[in-house]
């Protein structure tokens, strides 16, 4: 995968994709980090990438001739991908989302700054995304999080496939986990988990992602596949008014 990212602070990108999974996955070629400088773009002395907003108002709009010459230099004739704009007006960024980004073959994301993008700009863009509902200064730290998100998924990244099909919003929160010691500052590691009774554990760890997700997460228990004994369970919960450890 190839990932394009356009920026009036390339420099931003440096460090966080210089440690760790993301680093070794650069290394070993399974993704291209692509970092462009906006004003690169720009035609005069000056490098301006922004002016005062039509119409009067606070701030400054980012200008939409150094983006559109942006876009379509990597919208080029083997373009096969996405334009996204982090923006809070966009479509909630998502697990399921990141997986579906995670199949293309290139992803551009366009960092917006100032009040904003000249609304003409949307016309190359093709996937406007939020992370949620409030505003940053720009959309860089948006761009890092969703590159993120996406390389993980990609084939080889991540040690262990496991990791993705038991991770957390696939729908269910994650389940609690332990390490050694198993007694610490008082506080003692379950006994199922002791056990080395794998069917008891997997029943475990089912019935704890449940209850977290209905105590954290209610909503996301719309998209779960539960069998009739964990909807026969959530009925007891909700009767019992959140009061979990009495059922």
């Amino acid at each position: 995968m190839i990932i394009d990212v356009v920026t009036i602070f390339p420099g931003m990108f440096d460090s966080p994709f210089a440690e760790s999974i993301i680093l070794r996955a650069r290394e070993k070629g399974q993704f291209q980090l692509r970092v462009h400088d906006l004003r690169d773009y720009c035609h005069d002395r000056h490098r301006v990438v922004d002016d005062y907003p039509y119409g009067g108002g606070a701030g400054m709009v980012m200008r939409p001739e150094p983006a559109f010459r942006a876009l379509q230099d990597l919208r080029d004739s083997s373009f096969s991908g996405e334009v996204l704009l982090p923006t809070p007006a966009g479509e909630p960024f998502t697990q399921v989302l990141a997986e579906k980004l995670s199949t293309l073959e290139q992803l551009v994301i366009f960092c917006p700054h100032y009040e904003g993008l000249d609304e003409r700009v949307s016309t190359l863009v093709d996937r406007e995304i939020s992370l949620g509902d409030y505003v940053l200064t720009g959309g860089e730290l948006p761009a890092m999080v969703m590159i993120d998100a996406v390389v993980r998924l990609l084939p080889g990244v991540l040690g262990s496939a496991e990791s993705l099909d038991e991770e957390s919003f696939s729908p269910l929160l994650e389940y609690p986990h332990y390490t050694r010691p198993a007694e610490f500052a008082g506080l003692k590691v379950p006994e199922v988990l002791l056990s080395g009774h794998h069917a008891r554990i997997n029943d475990w760890r089912r019935l704890q992602a449940l209850k977290r997700t209905f105590e954290r997460r209610p909503d996301l228990l719309a998209q779960a596949e539960l069998t009739a004994q964990e909807e026969d369970l959530l009925v007891q919960w909700r009767q019992h008014d959140n009061k979990l450890d009495e059922v």
